[in-house]
């Protein structure tokens, strides 16, 4: 099967079109050979015919379906331009993806918009992995050279470039932020900010807005970014190429100056500017000229400011950074200078005496005016040996004026560069690696072409010789690492171009040459280019436009390009007058003076040159192209030692707008960047390659001979050959298969083919099967019917002869039946009536009686109830408002007793006639005691009367029991009279009884009635009291909702501010450390103990360490003795005072003495991290209270809300209320007599004992406090060796098998010792140093997971115990003694302990899980062979040096994470920590575990598949089955997993129709619709049987997606570094006492007393 074959019917080809470059057409007919025509039908609909000259004019096919979108060019079937050109739109447009992969270079197109994926969560995905394995970004190369580096330790580099405004420069500082974060210290110094700071200085001075990008930036540059042995970044270097001076005197239309100027400008109105003199941008010439002085979205103050924090950051103190804008502002008024001409031909020119711009140039230069108007009017001529002035025209001295601006701008510039660097340079030793960023000018080609374009250009041809070598050259060393037999590929090299530019005689050397002439000008070297380029040897680069004698075009390799000669030896030679110079040198300003004496001690000048009068005699070597050349030079060497990794950045549109594709621009980029370049090379050779494992899974129905895996190798060799007759279209490596373009695309027709015979062979195999199937199912059907309907009819036969036979029995039994029911139907009715009528006479009696009765009772009754309600409600009133008038005066008597019981003076007048008093109780108590002996005399007697009347009594009733025993009573004689009367009354009594119960009956259907009114109306009070009681609780809920999440968030918040205050307290630790060992290195001499150093814990009195108290200074830790001479000193090294001085001054922080530091950098930082701690903690303070104003807030809230929710209550709650009430007053009044006997008691005790009572009152107020026992007695002196033996100095192994809060339990037993015994300042000070020691532990543990969750415990069971006896703790028990001493500020330290110890905590076991989540979560194959059957469609181009997978046992797996956790769950239940804080740190674990696994899913086309989905399924599975197993479900963990699980069910469920697009937005709710559109984007057939995602079911998924997403930030990728809030639960600990502790005998502690 030939190429030809593919022109075939139906195929896709692409034909030329002058607006969309290429468009996709249809082939209606088969292309035969000597065809002069093909047959289309464009993409509208209409055919056309496309004409044929050869074979060779046949347009190019189109590439499968199932490449369409592919990530890597080389991997596209054909390669030529409309595929890449396709590729590319449908990745931009279609799937929003700005990169895509070519070879080894990446493709970048700017989207004109803000994107999320550039933030942390991005970072950390792409860290660490295999360039092949995640999606195109720039952050995938900047890994690929970071690996690279550290793997093989070779320099790399990366050489970013692109047109301007195709994003070089946003390219280049995200790689930058990459190695910053990737390669940041484990201890944070500040090299990364550096690094990173020195971007918006740069883009200050040297971007400026041209016509085709707002931020251009104006020049070249290299950054070298230095890396340590441990990869971490110790230094950057930068290495700038051609600023474009001309810009700071000239802008052309529609374009702005340096953007630093208009900076400046916008801020004019501060108050350190004001000196500048400085105006609006439109009143000066430099800034006026382009006529737009304002970029639309931009804020140039805002700038400027962030422009200064770069300065202070990188080191330039605020004096430095002032004198630099003051020279830019001069520079400006410079542009202001009116130069005026003079004379008769205007040969001479002058300017005013009192020219207000010059003025300002020399006043804020600190320069001479009069001598800087001279010269700029005058130059110096050496004639004979003899120095004459003359003087200069009007245009010369404004070429002057132009030129000295330009000089004074680059002199700038260039000193600004170097001081980035001594800001960036190492020191932390040598650099051993680097890998340097260069973001550098594309190729440019405008209307007017001048020496600016032409030395870029040049720059271009030389990186495009090496990357067309580069790329080269890595092909065939594919090929020889395969032992492919391979003839060698011919590249475009544009060697001749080249030396056209910088050969001998070419223009360069024609310029330098020219520049040298007394004469020279350009119309004299645009003669000699034609001369020497077009006559005598003519080059094929080189030609002579039509209609001009002044330009020449050059045949660059990307375009044509027309140059202007005009300026071109001005702006090669860049000179300014030394007069000029050295007014600048004799300056005021020590900046100014600087730039230009480096200059002079210099043996070049950098990018220019100073012109005296007798001329220099290598004068060519200070030419701004020969500088350019040396320059670019250096730049290849460097470039060729180096790995390059290449990006190309693309241009889609020139509006400007975001997600617009212009065909025709990309194109034009597309050919100039060497995309397509590099896509030639590769299809000169084998750019399809397979290994044999991925060809025999894709084309195994292809083969022949043995199909097995292990084979594979040896049928494709035996198979290929009758596939592809042409022996040259493939060939075979030692692991690799190659191909030819279009060979995979013959490859897969054929195999399409095959599959469509087979699926015709099967279809017909089926349709007989089903067919047989189905007519013995009928037959079946047939034979099985009849037999059931003749056994229906039979029994429907016997069935009618059974019924007749029963019906006959049934007519003669019921006949018997009716006719013996009549008869005692008769009889019983009979019976009734009679007893009904007998009893209705005898209920009609009873029931009249029954009435009258009934009525006398209930009107007795319901009177006596009306009588008690009035009674009981005057008697409720009456006590109320007793109990309110007793409750007022005794809380009267109360204050009263209380005030008198608080004054001694009114006990010194009470005392007045006590004696008095006394002997009247006394005779009362006498008289009362004989009244009680006579009352007792009368009641016994009385008992003893009383006594003898009850026998008496007893007696006479036995009496007459006996009688009646003896006696019975004789049966009354009852006449007929008597037995009338009685049947008569009970006749009577009958009636009356019927009638009151025939009155009964109703009241009761009455009190019926109302009894169900009452239930309804209960019921509807019931349901109306329910609802609002719902509403209330809904709104409380609602309302206790909103302000628990703000309360977390304020809590989420607090801990990250807490966290960031551990880190800048390292970094203090860190840097105080690194002075220290400084000095030591410095001055090491042998010292005696008087001046040594002595470190020691913090003293008593030592404020705790906490981030709401003070930081701790290096006096209290680090103590200097007396008799050090360094203290003499103090005063004189730090009598002056710098910015940060006064900074420190005003926030009240002093000096540190004992730290000396060296060097200005040191110290300005270590200054700068105290100001950052105190800052940080006045943050942390007002942010606390703030927290308390809320929770109290909170409180009344809820409060408030729970009261009134509780407000409904019926009057049924009065008597409750008045009881509640009583209670109180009861209360009250027993509280009232004990005062009264207390003060009875104080009275009598004053007067006997006045003296005694008194200094006992005013020495020991608080002796009524209970003893306390069970403590731990600690002395003074033993106070560090308790630290040392119970925190400090305690081995691991004995403190992981102390009891769980051991330490804790004995410290705080300690404190209460000590608190108890009154040494208020004992007890301090031994809290104190267990938190700082605590402290110190987790510092000294910061990598184990058992200690850290050892100290967790220890810090949160003494803050449970110090808070469960604070004196401001409620005690819920008596024996529960109050601390005196105020703890407060170190419950809160060791709150923020508890904290920082429990993100320590989750800290160690994130790293331990970081490097095996994505492994282990994505790539390990826990079911085994499910993966087995998923074929790789297109093989990846891997790079060579790429690191290889660990497979096998080596592989992380879900046992590795789950041992990781088991381990964090065995360390945290061995500490018997509550469940609630298990909960929340497997919740923090799971949300990592789930963010970083869907954030590779994310970025991994591979792993977008239905088995990987499967596989992935179940290793979550495997998670959420452990976290069960350890009762770890209910704390939130499992939901977590939600994002996961949901992106997992999309791969797994169908996306085809529109119903699965409903379903899958109503079950992906826990992903954002990026992500969802993501997954669908990158999804990969499964199998032959699986398709690609269509565009049109992932717009109709989009469009459902927009109603939902409404609101919602635009998120791609999960935050991995995401904290949610910790809470610890305050749950009061059981009693403590020494007794219940069993304390080892290896801690060592046994100097503890037993109180």
């Amino acid at each position: 099967m030939t190429s030809l074959e593919l022109y075939s019917k139906g195929a896709r080809v692409w034909v030329p079109d002058p607006d969309a470059v290429w468009v996709s057409a249809l082939l209606l007919k088969d292309y035969s050979p000597g065809d002069n025509n093909l047959l289309l039908q464009l993409s509208d609909g209409e055919e056309a015919h496309f004409p044929l000259a050869s074979p060779s004019d046949l347009p190019p096919p189109g590439n499968p379906d199932i490449l369409e979108g592919e990530n890597n060019l080389t991997a596209l079937s054909f390669l030529h331009e409309p595929a890449v050109l396709h590729n590319l739109r449908v990745r931009f447009l279609d799937y929003n993806s700005i990169y895509t992969y070519c070879g080894i270079v990446l493709v970048a197109i700017n989207p004109y918009d803000q994107l999320p994926i550039y933030g942390e969560e991005v970072i950390d995905a792409y860290s660490g992995q295999d360039m092949a394995d995640m999606e195109p970004h720039i952050f995938s190369v900047a890994e690929e050279a970071y690996r690279t580096m550290i793997r093989e330790d070779k320099n790399q580099s990366i050489i970013i470039s692109g047109e301007s405004g195709s994003g070089k420069t946003v390219s280049a500082k995200f790689t930058m932020r990459y190695f910053a974060v990737v390669g940041g210290a484990a201890q944070q110094t500040s090299v990364e900010e550096r690094v990173l700071a020195s971007n918006p200085i740069m883009e200050s001075i040297g971007n400026a807005k041209t016509t085709r990008n707002d931020n251009s930036s104006r020049f070249g540059k290299y950054i070298e970014i230095g890396f340590g042995r441990k990869g971490d970044i110790i230094g950057a270097n930068m290495r700038t190429y051609l600023l474009e001076k001309s810009r700071v005197v000239f802008q052309a239309s529609a374009e702005r100056n340096y953007h630093i100027f208009y900076q400046l400008c916008a801020s004019r109105e501060l108050p350190e500017m004001r000196s500048f003199k400085l105006d609006a941008p439109e009143n000066f010439r430099y800034t006026s000229q382009g006529g737009e002085t304002q970029i639309p979205g931009t804020d140039d103050l805002l700038d400027l400011e962030r422009t200064r924090n770069a300065f202070t950051i990188l080191g330039v103190q605020p004096d430095q950074q002032m004198e630099l804008f003051r020279i830019l502002a001069a520079v400006l008024h410079l542009g202001n200078v009116n130069i005026q001409a003079s004379g008769r031909n205007s040969d001479r020119s002058y300017i005013d005496a009192d020219d207000r711009p010059l003025a300002v140039f020399s006043k804020l230069l600190g320069v001479d005016g009069p001598q800087t108007a001279h010269w700029l009017c005058h130059r110096r001529l050496a004639v004979g040996g003899e120095m004459l002035v003359k003087p200069v025209s009007g245009q010369q001295a404004l070429e002057a004026r132009d030129a000295l601006s330009k000089h004074i701008y680059g002199q700038l510039f260039t000193w600004t560069v170097q001081r980035l660097n001594s800001a960036l340079r190492s020191q932390k030793g040598q650099t051993k690696s680097f890998i340097g960023v260069l973001d550098i000018y594309g190729f440019e080609t405008f209307d007017r072409n001048s020496f600016e374009q032409f030395c870029i250009n040049y720059a271009n041809e030389k990186l495009q010789q090496q990357f067309n070598r580069h790329v080269f050259h890595l092909e065939q060393e594919e090929y020889i690492r395969e032992e492919l037999a391979w003839s060698r590929i011919e590249f475009s090299d544009n060697q001749l171009c080249i030396n056209l530019i910088e050969g001998q005689l070419g223009l360069f050397d024609l310029l330098d040459e020219e520049c040298r002439m007394p004469k020279g000008s350009d119309e004299s070297w645009v003669r000699k280019l034609y001369d020497q380029h077009l006559s005598s040897k003519p080059h094929p680069h080189f030609q002579k436009p039509r209609m001009s004698n002044s330009a020449f075009v050059v045949l660059h390799f990307a375009d044509t390009v027309q140059y202007e000669c005009d300026g071109f030896l001005g702006k090669n030679r860049d000179t300014v007058f030394e007069e000029l110079i050295n007014i600048l040198r004799a300056s005021q300003s020590e900046l100014v003076a600087e730039l230009f004496q480096q200059q002079g001690n210099a043996p070049s000048v950098a990018n220019g040159s100073v012109r005296s009068g007798k001329r220099a005699t290598r004068e060519h070597k200070l030419t701004v192209g020969f500088q350019f050349r040396q320059s670019l030079e250096m730049l290849m060497e460097t470039l060729n030692s180096t790995t390059p990794h290449y990006v190309r950045c693309i241009k889609p549109n020139d509006l400007k707008e975001p997600f617009m594709f212009d065909p025709r621009r990309t194109v034009q980029q597309l050919r100039a960047c060497g995309v397509l370049e590099t896509i030639r090379i590769s299809a000169a050779g084998f750019p399809s390659r397979w290994t044999y494992e991925e060809f025999f899974c894709r084309y195994r129905l292809l083969l022949h001979g043995p199909l097995t895996q292990d084979q594979a190798q040896a049928s494709c060799r035996l198979t290929l050959p009758q596939l592809i007759p042409e022996p040259d279209q493939y060939c075979f490596g030692k692991t690799k298969v190659f191909f030819r373009a279009g060979q995979v695309a013959l490859l897969e027709r054929l195999r399409a083919e095959k599959l469509r015979v087979a699926a015709v062979i099967i279809q017909s195999r089926v349709r007989g099967w089903l067919a047989r199937v189905r007519f013995t199912r009928i037959s079946w059907a047939t034979v099985t019917i009849q037999r059931y309907c003749r056994g229906a009819l039979a029994r429907r036969l016997a069935l009618t002869l059974r019924y007749t036979k029963a019906a006959r029995v049934i007519q003669k039994t019921y006949r018997m039946v009716a006719v013996r029911q009549l008869f005692l139907m008769i009889r019983q009715a009979t019976i009734t009536i009679q007893a009904f009528s007998r009893g209705t006479m005898a209920r009609r009696r009873y029931r009249q009686v029954l009435v009258e009765r009934a009525a006398v009772l209930l009107q007795a009754r319901v009177r006596g109830w009306m009588a008690r309600r009035a009674y009981r409600r005057v008697r409720a009133a009456v006590v109320f408002m007793q109990c309110c008038a007793r409750r007022r005066a005794a809380r009267r008597e109360l204050m009263k007793l209380k005030t008198e019981a608080r004054s001694v003076e009114k006990f010194r007048e009470l005392n007045k006639g006590m004696e008095v008093k006394l002997m009247q109780l006394q005779l009362r108590a006498d008289q009362e005691a004989r009244e009680a002996a006579a009352l007792r005399e009368t009641l016994h007697a009385e008992r003893e009367a009383g006594s003898a009347e009850l026998e008496a009594l007893k007696v006479t009733v036995q009496k007459l029991e006996s009688q009646k025993q003896e006696k019975p009573p004789p049966c009354p004689v009852i006449s007929e009279k008597e037995v009338e009367e009685r049947r008569r009354a009970e006749e009577k009594a009958a009636q009356d009884i019927l009638q009151l119960t025939q009155e009964l009956q109703a009241l009761q259907r009455e009190k019926d009635g109302f009894c169900k009114e009452k239930e309804d109306l209960s019921a509807r009070l019931f349901e109306q009291e329910q609802a609002q009681e719902e509403c209330v609780q809904q709104a409380v809920s609602q309302a206790s909702a909103s302000l628990r999440a703000e309360l977390d968030e304020e809590r989420r918040k607090y801990q990250g501010l807490l966290r960031d205050f551990t880190r800048l307290e390292q970094r203090y630790d860190n840097l105080r450390e690194m002075s220290l060992l400084t000095e030591g290195t410095k001055v090491h001499r042998r010292t005696d103990s008087t001046r040594s150093l002595s470190l020691e814990l913090p003293s008593p009195s030592t404020a705790p360490l906490s981030p709401f108290s003070s930081f701790p200074s290096p006096e209290e830790v680090c103590r200097v003795s007396v008799t050090s001479p360094t203290l003499e000193r103090r005063e004189s090294v730090w009598s002056f005072q710098t910015p940060m001085d006064q900074l420190m001054v005003s926030m009240d922080m002093a000096k540190d003495p004992a730290v000396k530091m060296k060097g200005e950098d040191l110290a300005h930082a270590y200054d700068a991290v105290r100001v950052a701690n105190k800052l940080l903690e006045s943050q942390l303070r007002s942010q606390s209270h703030q927290r308390e104003e809320e929770l109290e807030a909170l409180r009344g809230q809820i409060s408030a809300a729970s009261c009134g929710s509780s407000s409904a209550a019926g009057p049924q709650e009065l008597q409750e209320v008045l009881e509640a009430k009583e209670q109180e007053c009861v209360r009250l009044r027993r509280e009232l007599k004990e005062l009264k006997n207390t003060v009875s008691l104080r009275r009598l005790l004053t007067q006997v004992l006045p003296s005694a009572f008194t200094a006992e009152t005013s020495s020991c107020p608080s002796r009524s406090k209970p003893a306390v026992t069970g403590l731990l007695e600690c002395r003074k002196k033993d106070e560090n060796k308790l630290i040392k033996n119970l925190i400090t100095d305690v081995r691991v192994d004995s403190a992981l098998s102390l009891p769980p809060g051991l330490p804790a339990s004995v410290l705080f037993l300690c404190v209460r010792q000590a608190d108890c015994s009154g040494d208020q300042t004992q007890a301090r000070s031994l809290c104190s140093a267990a938190v700082t020691s605590m402290k110190a532990a987790l510092k000294k543990h910061s990598k184990d997971v058992d200690m850290t969750a050892l100290w967790l415990k220890n810090a949160c069971l003494l803050h449970d115990l110090l808070r469960q006896h604070s004196p401001k703790q409620t005690l819920d028990s008596d024996d529960l003694a109050p601390l005196t001493v105020d703890l407060s500020d170190l419950i809160r330290a060791l709150s923020d302990l508890c904290i920082q110890a429990y993100q320590q905590l989750l800290s160690i076991t994130e790293k331990r899980l970081q490097n095996i989540i994505v492994p282990a979560m994505l790539e390990s194959e826990t079911i085994p062979g499910l993966s087995g059957s998923m074929v790789k469609l297109v093989a990846s181009r891997k790079r060579a040096g790429s690191d290889p997978r660990p497979v096998g046992g080596d592989a992380p797996s879900m046992a590795a994470v789950l041992r990781e956790l088991g381990a964090l769950h065995t360390a945290l239940s061995h500490q018997a920590l509550p469940l609630s804080q298990m909960e929340q740190a497997f919740r923090q674990l799971t949300y990592l575990i789930s963010a970083s696994a869907l954030n590779s899913l994310l970025l991994r086309k591979d792993m977008c598949c239905w088995s990987r989905g499967m596989q992935i399924r179940y290793n979550v599975s495997l998670l959420e089955e452990w976290l069960r197993s350890k009762g770890l479900q209910t704390g939130g963990a499992v939901a977590t997993l939600e994002p996961l699980i949901q992106a997992v069910q999309l791969l797994q469920a169908g996306k085809k129709r529109e119903a699965d697009a409903k379903a899958l937005v109503q079950t992906c709710t826990a992903l954002s619709s990026q992500q969802i559109v993501k997954i669908l984007t990158l999804y990969t057939p499964h199998g032959d049987l699986d398709e690609r995602v269509t565009l049109n079911f992932i717009r109709t998924v989009q469009g459902l997606l927009k109603g939902s997403s409404d609101g919602q930030p635009p998120q791609l990728l999960m935050d991995v570094r995401r904290v949610f809030p910790v809470t610890f639960p305050f749950s009061p600990p059981a009693a403590l006492h020494a007794e219940q502790l069993v304390i080892p005998d290896s801690l060592k502690i046994s100097f503890l007393r037993r109180a």
